[in-house]
């Protein structure tokens, strides 16, 4: 005996929230939709994934194809498969983020993206789709992950004063750390290093760079 079952094939997507540091706040990559649904509204960067290639494959081809940024480091978020997230079909989202230096980046937009431009995570303007509940896990994962990991260094440039690594703690948390218990902190966690040099900002004395150890490598902290 032969079964023959009619099921319906949701459509799969990848959204992509990418965050950078600008200006002391945080801001993340968002790209104006050129085409229905919500057509000029603004969302994060992403789109269905091809029948050939994997789901970090998507996420990366969609983040070039629509901002021109390439190369970055992405952790997969979350799956978001609510029936009415999509007023075309059936569609679920695998959510990525990524975290990227300090003004390293100058997104443009490309494919069927009207514009690509940083937004700051206090101040966005209404978002596509569930896009704003994607953003609110992606800010909360980036919170949590600053207590047992070093995913703070990902913002950082290839050499950095403690100053510059605070102020970006503090920009994530949303509140001021003392600053003698955080450079023991970071000391005692021997992955950086003295880079040999220093950098003056502003009237302030020069301040001594440092660099992590391993570059590239997230660490865990036990």
């Amino acid at each position: 005996m032969t079964f023959c079952y009619d099921y319906a094939r949701p459509a799969v997507t990848t959204d992509i929230a990418v965050f950078t540091i600008q200006d002391q706040r945080l801001a993340v990559l968002l790209i104006q939709r050129g085409g229905e649904p919500f057509a000029g509204h603004w969302a994060l960067p992403g789109g269905f994934v091809e029948a050939d290639e994997t789901l970090e494959a998507c996420a990366l081809r969609e983040l070039a194809e629509e901002t021109g940024i390439q190369g970055v480091w992405l952790e997969q978020l979350y799956t978001f498969g609510n029936p009415e997230r999509d007023p075309r079909d059936r569609v679920i989202s695998v959510a990525y983020f990524a975290l990227v230096p300090m003004a390293s980046l100058n997104p443009r937009a490309g494919s069927d993206a009207q514009d690509a431009r940083w937004f700051f995570i206090d101040d966005l303007p209404e978002l596509a789709f569930d896009h704003r509940d994607i953003l609110d896990l992606a800010q909360h994962r980036l919170r949590a992950k600053l207590d047992y990991s070093t995913v703070a260094f990902s913002f950082m440039n290839e050499t950095f004063t403690l100053g510059e690594l605070q102020t970006v703690y503090e920009i994530v948390r949303g509140e001021t750390l003392d600053k003698r218990n955080f450079r023991k902190f970071v000391k005692s966690l021997n992955l950086v290093e003295d880079a040999g040099a220093t950098r003056r900002n502003g009237t302030h004395k020069p301040a001594r760079l440092y660099r992590l150890i391993q570059p590239g490598h997230l660490h865990y902290i036990r």
